[in-house]
């Protein structure tokens, strides 16, 4: 068995860094003119459908062998699960519907990919099979309401994230600096994780000012619930610091959307504070971390991991709060944003090719 193929992070960790660094200049290039267009909101869908769902797909595979002691799809059933997803994302220029149909195919072989471990084990985390179909259920919604899927697609990812930073994040910097102190209030956990399912459902039935002041309360619940984190003790430790700072920018969605029910700012730019800042890092974060420690390297950042970490923070500063201050530069912050988004996962594609795609450095298998 290739190498690339023994456990689900290393081809779906690959494929979404590779698409991450190629479609956004591609949308940035039809954006300005420079190539015709191709299906409108192709660049939402992929976003979400695409590049975020991979990155799910790969870390789930991963975690439940380790959550279960038992087998994920490897070697022949994993490159099939990945053709799937990559049949899609070569659908999606030319047919968003029929690209949303093997979207759902791609979150059924996901579903049981993960879900036959989960369930013969009687693993707590038996609700990541019904996320995983409901996000291939809101790819389908999309090609019935686009604003609806995308929306829902976009509150699914967020939830995910939501739900293993909390679980991930304060461990990792306890384990990480001794007496740092991050921790996490139960009721506090189970409040955070609350007002986001519920502006989901909310999304589901379009109920936008109801959602918008319901992510008014979320932001302070999160805001909080980082503050616990200890997320200045990261100071020096890039690796848990991107995880710190790019939650941060799920505050700032957050606080963000509601204020745009006001018309106090873009919706866009609430938008892309999520999917820039907070999806983009997180992951990216997520990626580097959980790619080194199951290759066996060790678990600090070197200069590919800071020069990425660094570039697509700053193209979440460029296209969020550069438009925000001097609107006049919004089509610059666009432009320079992509470009700074290209670099960073171009800079992790081309810096993990080798770590994804080599057998452990430990011998060890996966």
């Amino acid at each position: 068995m290739p190498a690339l193929l023994a456990l689900g992070f290393r081809p779906f960790y690959l494929l979404a860094g590779a698409y991450a660094a190629l479609s956004v200049p591609l949308w940035a290039l039809q954006y300005f003119g420079v190539l015709p267009p191709v299906q409108p909101l192709w660049h939402a869908h992929e976003m979400i459908f695409g590049y975020a769902f991979a990155v799910i797909a790969g870390f789930l595979l991963t975690a439940v062998c380790n959550w279960t002691g038992r087998e994920t799809p490897s070697g022949a059933p994993l490159a099939a699960l990945a053709a799937i997803w990559v049949a899609a994302r070569l659908i999606a220029p030319y047919s968003l519907a029929a690209s949303s149909l093997v979207d759902l195919l791609f979150a059924i072989g996901l579903a049981w990919g993960i879900g036959r471990p989960i369930l013969a084990s009687r693993n707590r985390n038996w609700f990541f099979i019904l996320i995983v179909l409901a996000i291939g259920a809101a790819s389908v919604l999309f090609a019935f309401s686009e604003r609806a899927g995308l929306q829902v697609g976009l509150d699914m990812v967020l939830l995910v994230i939501a739900i293993m930073a909390g679980r991930v994040v304060p461990s990792f910097t306890n384990n990480a600096i001794p007496g740092a102190g991050a921790r996490r209030l139960q009721s506090l956990e189970y409040a955070a994780l609350a007002a986001l399912v519920a502006i989901l459902v909310l999304d589901l039935f379009q109920l936008e000012k109801a959602a918008a002041m319901v992510a008014l309360l979320a932001a302070a619940l999160h805001a909080v619930r980082l503050a616990l984190w200890a997320p200045l003790a990261t100071r020096g430790r890039p690796i848990l610091w991107i995880l710190h700072l790019s939650y941060a920018w799920i505050v700032v969605h957050l606080a963000m959307r509601g204020l745009a029910e006001f018309g106090l700012v873009p919706p866009v730019l609430a938008t892309h504070a999520l999917t820039v800042g907070a999806i983009g890092g997180i992951t990216l974060g997520m990626m580097t971390r959980t790619a080194r420690g199951h290759t066996g390297r060790p678990l600090a950042a070197g200069r590919a991991e800071m020069w990425a970490y660094s570039l697509v923070q700053a193209a979440a500063f460029v296209r969020v709060l550069v438009p925000l201050a001097v609107p006049a530069a919004y089509l610059a912050s666009v432009a320079i944003s992509a470009t700074l988004w290209f670099l960073a996962f171009a800079t992790f594609a081309v810096a993990y090719l080798p770590v994804l795609s080599q057998p452990r450095l430990d011998g060890k298998p996966g």
